[in-house]
């Protein structure tokens, strides 16, 4: 009789578990990074009698529970890590090479069009070299040209420390989760595999292998009790409960530069979100230098083509312009009459009519413009697919994890019914043995 009330306690108490099991899956079904917890349990073993002229012919011991079980597949966490890593790349390009482009700003009020504009007035005033408002309107245009200029530089700049900034923050998430991986690691050394605690640790360790992996392009590798090891680029950046910190560093071209704490340089990284920023930081340096090369340009083809004509007084065109980068390109010339019209022979608009073939053209400035804004608007395309096509790969391979580890509420509403019953049942056993033992003690 005693067999009824052990195995109908071991019934109660491993279905209470499993029911428990279940209340925490409901509890935490939209809880990110929660993997679905499911009991394992086993037959017990059969119980011995006491009395020893006592034979078991048919004696059972009841259930009990192994362990937690946690619902997760290493390949398809991989591949949520590998194809985040990628999306967090790509969007990570996608905004600073969007804003890069709004920083050239190639609308009425960029260089470009300006640019346009001036030659449209210096063609006006060709028309009518002794017009002074037409004089006007062209030295105005030129100014507003080498403003354009200004402006613009300051943008990319501006582009340039927005990203360092969100560098920074990554590294700083970076050196969260490397802090977090070893602490976790040294918990999970320390904890019992099966347990609740042990399934909670791997949450959070896959969580923070999540946001790692997201910012920087890491590989992972798992030892013993599932303690997770780092390497970055053949540098060990997590062994056991030690990890060690990143410190990144701006260049004065705007360029980042990544090493460890103790100034061992490291490899740029190739992907995750510090790497879509270490290559905007890269293009957008190349893209402030190549419009320091156009405004150097500017100044000296303006120049050039001013020094080749004559004022109205016949004196050598004087500069128009100063600056050896766009920062600091600046109009000089503010009278009308200083202007440089004439050519050497005394042709009043002479000077002018050379604009189309000094100014424009294969190799000018205007052409130089152009194909930086092309360059750019094609590498904007090219990203934009990109980031397309990694957004549906990861959402796949989130969707794909999420039907083994997800948390099913109408599954798990059947299961909690099943084990209801169940847990009834054993119940019941405890409810049949008792009042079986009643009506024993009563006919003694």
């Amino acid at each position: 009789m005693s067999d009824l009330f052990i195995i109908g306690a071991s019934g109660t108490k491993a279905y209470r578990q499993a029911m428990a099991a279940i209340s925490e899956n409901i509890a935490n079904a939209s809880t990110e990074g929660y993997s679905r917890r499911s009991l394992t349990t086993i037959e017990s073993g059969s119980s011995t009698a006491t009395m020893a002229t006592y034979i078991a012919r048919a004696n059972f011991g009841g259930t009990e529970v192994q362990g937690v079980n946690r619902a997760s597949d290493p390949y398809l966490d991989a591949a949520v890590r590998s194809s985040g890593m990628a999306l967090s790349n790509s969007t990570a390009r996608l905004r600073w090479m969007t804003d890069l482009e709004g920083a050239l700003n190639d609308t009425e009020t960029g260089i470009g069009k300006l640019m346009t504009g001036m030659y449209q007035n210096m063609d006006k005033l060709a028309a009518s070299p002794s017009d002074r408002s037409l004089r006007v309107t062209t030295l105005d245009s030129i100014s507003r040209v080498a403003e354009a200029f200004q402006r613009t530089s300051a943008d990319l700049s501006q582009v340039s420390s927005g990203i360092a900034t969100e560098a920074t923050a990554s590294v700083e998430t970076i050196n969260r989760s490397l802090s977090q991986l070893a602490g976790i690691n040294n918990s999970l050394l320390r904890a019992q595999p099966g347990t609740s605690a042990y399934a909670q640790l791997l949450d959070s360790r896959d969580a923070a292998l999540n946001t790692l992996s997201a910012n920087l392009n890491v590989d992972i590798s798992f030892g013993a009790h599932d303690v997770a090891t780092i390497n970055y680029n053949g540098t060990t950046i997590v062994q056991g409960d030690a990890a060690t910190t990143l410190a990144l560093t701006v260049n004065a071209n705007g360029t980042l530069a990544l090493a460890t704490a103790g100034g061992t340089a490291l490899t740029a990284p190739a992907n995750g979100t510090l790497g879509g920023l270490f290559s905007s930081a890269v293009t957008t340096s190349q893209r402030r230098t190549s419009l320091d090369t156009l405004a150097q340009q500017f100044v000296t083809d303006m120049n050039n083509w001013h020094a080749q004509g004559r004022t109205d007084a016949n004196a050598v065109g004087g500069a128009l312009l100063s600056g050896t980068t766009a920062a600091t390109v600046t109009a000089l010339i503010t009278d009308p009459a200083a202007l440089a019209t004439k050519s050497a022979d005394g042709t009043l608009n002479g000077n002018l009519l050379t604009v189309s073939t000094v100014l424009r053209g294969n190799g000018s400035v205007e052409q130089g413009w152009t194909s930086i804004i092309a360059t750019q608007a094609n590498l904007l395309a090219s990203i934009k697919a990109e980031q397309t096509t990694a957004q549906g790969r990861s959402d796949q391979a989130i969707a794909a994890r999420e039907a083994v580890s997800g948390v099913d509420l109408d599954m798990e509403a059947a299961e909690l019914l099943r084990l209801q019953q169940a847990y009834s049942g054993s119940a019941k056993i405890l409810q049949i043995a008792k009042e079986t033992v009643d009506a024993i003690l009563q006919i003694i």
